[in-house]
């Protein structure tokens, strides 16, 4: 089954413990609050609808509180005709079953960071999770496009897209669902903590950089379109980070520091690169574990809406 507005699809009356999805208020003890779920194929690609994937809603059908689905499709109908395309570049750790980094020594740290970003060689990489996972995304028909051993030992990065509107949210889902049970089957753990507890020390984070365009900003002359955007999210970045990870904007005060190639929390800043390719903007932002409902819908709200 896959995530669906309410309008459609069958629907199943399920206790809210049964689900991941938690309800609007907490229930009081010794009672459970019933949730709405629905769903219809037909978002993502045929072998990938049988997941028991839903979208939640109260017994008043109004979205529970962590169904960010709800208004992120609203927004995208809103910017339909300006084709938003979006691309999500997914950072995680692989864990041990003990909780620590896979491949890391049991009584100390590995070699300072540098040499394991794109990375090959048994000394620096663990790669048949990865490339197990990459297979069953293009089993599963989602646009996968890349990944990448990334700078911290243990940790890498996949990357989705491009894709039109909701369906960044929905395929990036699937993919993370894929990604544990492809782990499951290795024994091994995947955290989308942006900042797990043993990589405080001076060992990068993990984020969920977003890219963004419209067919304006794709056509000659998007720059401007650009850089209009810029000066509307640098207007709402207290609004943008507190939707940027699953704790509320909390997650992200970990890895947002200034340090190991990230800007600081408290403010905005952008800049230009160049290479050799136009036509984007990448939002740095958004933490590892973001819902990427919430960010895509952020950003729509913010730079093509004007909300």
């Amino acid at each position: 089954m896959i995530l669906f507005p309410p309008s459609k699809g069958p629907e199943n009356n399920t206790p809210s413990g049964t689900t991941t999805a938690a309800p609007l208020a907490r229930p009081s003890a010794g009672t459970r609050t019933p949730t709405l779920s629905r769903s219809l194929p037909g978002s993502l690609p045929r072998r990938a609808e049988s997941t028991g994937d839903v979208e939640t809603f109260d017994k008043d059908m109004k979205p529970t509180a962590t169904n960010h689905r709800a208004k992120c499709a609203q927004l995208m109908k809103g910017i339909a005709q300006q084709v938003p395309w979006f691309g999500m570049e997914q950072e995680y750790l692989l864990l041990d079953r003990d909780g620590y980094p896979l491949g890391w020594p049991k009584n100390g740290f590995p070699a300072k960071q540098g040499p394991y970003y794109c990375g090959v060689g048994a000394n620096k990489v663990v790669v048949e999770i990865v490339e197990t996972h990459y297979r069953a995304c293009l089993h599963a028909g989602l646009k996968i496009f890349g990944t990448n051993a990334e700078v911290t030992p243990g940790q890498w990065e996949f990357q989705i897209g491009c894709c039109e509107g909701i369906a960044m949210g929905d395929e990036l889902w699937m993919a993370r669902f894929l990604l544990h049970r492809v782990a499951e089957q290795f024994g091994v753990i995947v955290t989308f903590d942006p900042k797990p507890a043993i990589t405080m020390g001076e060992w990068n984070g993990a984020g969920c950089h977003t890219n963004v365009s419209t067919a304006a900003i794709r056509a000659p002359g998007g720059m401007k379109h650009i850089e209009a955007a810029m000066k509307k999210l640098e207007a709402k970045h207290q609004d943008h980070m507190r939707m940027y990870d699953s704790n509320g904007g909390r997650d992200n005060l970990k890895r947002l520091t200034g340090r190991h190639e990230t800007s600081s929390v408290d403010k905005f800043s952008w800049g230009i690169a160049n290479r050799g390719c136009s036509g984007y903007f990448e939002d740095r932002r958004p933490s590892s574990n973001c819902d990427p409902y919430a960010v895509t819908g952020m950003i729509a709200q913010t730079c093509f809406l004007g909300l």
